[in-house]
């Protein structure tokens, strides 16, 4: 790749940042402490660290919090200067990290815009031109009269983003300022960043959402604990990232009951058997496993206890998604498994695959046996086990049945006279 293609070059950067033990917060205490050595301890954000960003491209930096993808933005956007290592940006760059800075709350909205476009690079006469597109598009109109200090937050963000995006550069930095305002201005942001697509502006992107990095990104980064874990397309990296959100998940998922957030569990039943195990399982090791991507299908195992014989038991149980709403139901009957006649001290297990059609999100598992008729309930647990499912490219959705698709094109038979 050519210097002139390149928009950002970053090559082998390093930042860390100095963290005192000691707070020392008046002059009567800098005074006191003067001949007392001050300890600091070293705590290194980003490690060599490089990448190329090509112009026209639209590249996300993604990563788990404190990873280091925010002061990457911010030495791109010289806030900071790297301890190591070396910066080179082609072109005029625009941040969008912290919206609103240089706002002043004892000013109308209407000063606000004039202020903050001056920040900007604009004269009176061209934010004059531009005025009534900003105020139309932050929908702040009936307010611009009003001061700063009495928008509330939403209010200031649209605003502010209102005026950034009139910025002329050739780069953008955009750190998570994706979704603001209400559902219908958020509607208006994505499209502004569409037509930053459409235009070929070289935009950085900086989010925890994976479904705006696959609609906009062409490419991306991971960096986790500092360090850059993949480059490659914007599909291959959200993938990434949701793979270590879900090893930490399961890590968390595993611990010992006392230490998970507490389940509302509710048992009811005559004690005739009990249920002594629920858990989720790998439906090929069939080891057990708390979490699953959205190609995987997952295992349900329940064992239960018998304490008094049993003719032909019901053996059921429900997913429950974060909102107590059932999302799926079964029982052995449903799947035509008869049942046997159990005696006292007998274990059952009951194992079931499910194809994976749920979406994105944590569930919990409710449990029961009953008699055949179902009209007595020898054990029921509620919310007996949790598990989490992720992965799916449109998370948004309810459900993600398997389905397959085919386009067909039919050449029209009109012909030129």
């Amino acid at each position: 790749m050519s210097d002139q293609e390149i928009a950002i070059k970053v090559s082998n950067v390093s930042k860390s940042f100095q963290l005192p033990h000691e707070k020392r917060s008046s002059i009567k205490d800098t005074v006191i402490n003067i001949f007392k050595h001050r300890e600091f301890e070293t705590q290194c954000v980003l490690e060599d660290i490089s990448l190329d960003v090509k112009k026209g491209e639209f590249f996300g930096i993604i990563g788990r919090n404190g990873s280091g993808k925010s002061t990457l933005l911010k030495l791109l956007a010289r806030i900071y200067t790297p301890n190591s290592g070396e910066i080179t940006v082609n072109g005029s760059l625009t941040p969008f990290i912290e919206l609103g800075v240089g706002f002043n709350p004892e000013l109308t909205g209407r000063e606000n815009i004039f202020l903050n476009g001056a920040l900007l690079g604009f004269t009176r006469q061209e934010m004059l031109g531009m005025y009534d597109d900003i105020v139309d598009f932050s929908e702040l109109r009936r307010f611009m009269d009003q001061k700063l200090k009495n928008y509330s937050s939403g209010m200031q963000v649209r605003l502010a983003f209102s005026i950034a995006i009139r910025a002329r550069s050739d780069i953008l930095l955009i750190d998570e300022v994706l979704a603001v305002g209400d559902l219908d201005f958020q509607k208006k942001c994505y499209n502004y960043f569409y037509n930053l697509k459409r235009k070929n502006r070289t935009v950085i992107l900086v989010t925890h959402d994976m479904s705006a990095v696959r609609r906009f990104c062409s490419k991306g980064a991971l960096i986790d604990k500092g360090k850059i874990k993949k480059i490659g397309s914007a599909n291959e990296i959200a993938e990434m990232y949701e793979n270590i959100n879900l090893r930490l998940a399961e890590k968390r998922l595993q611990q010992p009951q006392e230490k998970k957030d507490k389940l509302k569990q509710k048992r009811q039943g005559t004690g005739e058997a009990e249920i002594s195990l629920v858990e989720t399982f790998n439906v090929d090791s069939k080891k057990s496993q708390n979490t699953f991507m959205q190609d995987e299908k997952i295992g349900v195992r329940i064992s239960f206890k018998v304490n008094k014989t049993i003719p032909r038991p019901s053996l059921g149980f429900i997913f429950q998604d974060q909102q107590d709403i059932t999302v799926f139901a079964t029982n052995n009957w449903i799947t035509d498994t008869q049942t046997q006649p159990v005696n006292k001290s007998d274990e059952i297990i009951y194992e079931t695959i499910v194809d994976n059609v749920f979406t994105d999100g944590e569930f919990t598992i409710t449990c029961a046996i009953e008699n055949e008729e179902f009209t007595l309930i020898y054990d029921r647990i509620e919310y007996m086990h949790k598990f989490m499912i992720g992965g799916h490219k449109l998370a948004h959705a309810t459900t993600h049945p398997h389905h397959s698709s085919t386009v067909t094109y039919k050449k029209s038979n009109k012909t030129k006279t």
